[in-house]
């Protein structure tokens, strides 16, 4: 695993220290390390809904219902 040095705001760490103090998590590490993934997560769900959109405005209308759409965007969201 690759090791980091990080400067934090001191409200930052404050609230980094109290997530782990209330046993959210069990070390600042790996509040980050979620952070993170949620982060990455959320950026692909962001370029998910941005290629459909460019599809969407060159293509014109989609054959998939209301129900097929949102079902694949749950898909995406759940993983």
């Amino acid at each position: 695993m690759a090791r980091q040095s990080i400067s934090l705001t001191t409200p930052n760490d404050e609230w980094l220290k109290s997530q782990v103090d209330n046993q959210e998590y069990s070390s600042k590490s790996e509040l980050i390390n979620d952070l993170i993934r949620q982060a990455r997560k959320q950026q692909a769900e962001i370029n998910w809904l941005r290629t459909k959109l460019e599809k969407a405005e060159k293509g014109g209308f989609t054959s998939q219902n209301k129900e097929q759409i949102l079902a694949e965007a749950q898909k995406l969201i759940n993983g």
